[in-house]
């Protein structure tokens, strides 16, 4: 059972206080991508989070009292992105929806939020990737506005979570005009 959202949502950077609910967030999101696709996941380093934190880059959506949704942004990708990491852009990484809360379309608020932040700071693109072979997901981020540009496959590296290894990653983007 899914409760709607009807109040107004504030997009806050997360806290230190905040990462157990991150990681109850990131379990719950596996747990769903297990019933839906062959993928999933794999744990993410608390160290990541952490970092991710003190560098104000884990977000929040909050109604009310509750974490409806989080999601991680970055300035930089290269390892995904190659060469385009150049054009100043910004990264959304992670997205997970608070199940309680899932069928709220918050993409699109994750969406308007990204154009406008990146306006604010200099940026010309929202981008983000997904795995390559899951057309159902990639159909509902083109129908959430982004333009799919293309696939690539990440070399292996330290640096990239471990389900990112031996993949195919769609890519998407939105200019910000």
């Amino acid at each position: 059972m899914s409760v709607p959202v009807t109040h107004k949502l504030q997009f806050l950077k997360s806290t230190i206080n905040d990462i157990d609910t991150i990681f109850s967030l990131y379990a719950a999101a596996v747990a769903y991508q297990k019933t839906v696709f062959n993928k999933h996941w794999q744990d993410f380093e608390r160290s990541l989070i952490e970092r991710e934190i003190a560098e104000g880059r884990q977000w929040k959506i909050v109604k009310g009292n509750d974490v409806v949704c989080i999601f991680a942004i970055d300035f930089t990708d290269p390892l995904i992105w190659g060469a385009k990491d150049l054009q100043p852009a910004i990264y959304l990484h992670r997205i997970v929806t608070n199940p309680l809360f899932r069928g709220n379309n918050f993409i699109q608020d994750i969406i308007t939020w990204a154009v406008h932040f990146g306006k604010t700071n200099d940026k010309e693109f929202v981008r983000m990737d997904t795995w390559g072979d899951n057309p159902a997901l990639i159909a509902y981020y083109v129908k959430s506005g982004f333009q799919h540009t293309g696939f690539t496959t990440p070399e292996k590296s330290d640096t990239l979570p471990k389900h990112y290894e031996g993949i195919s990653l769609a890519l998407f983007e939105i200019p910000i005009g």
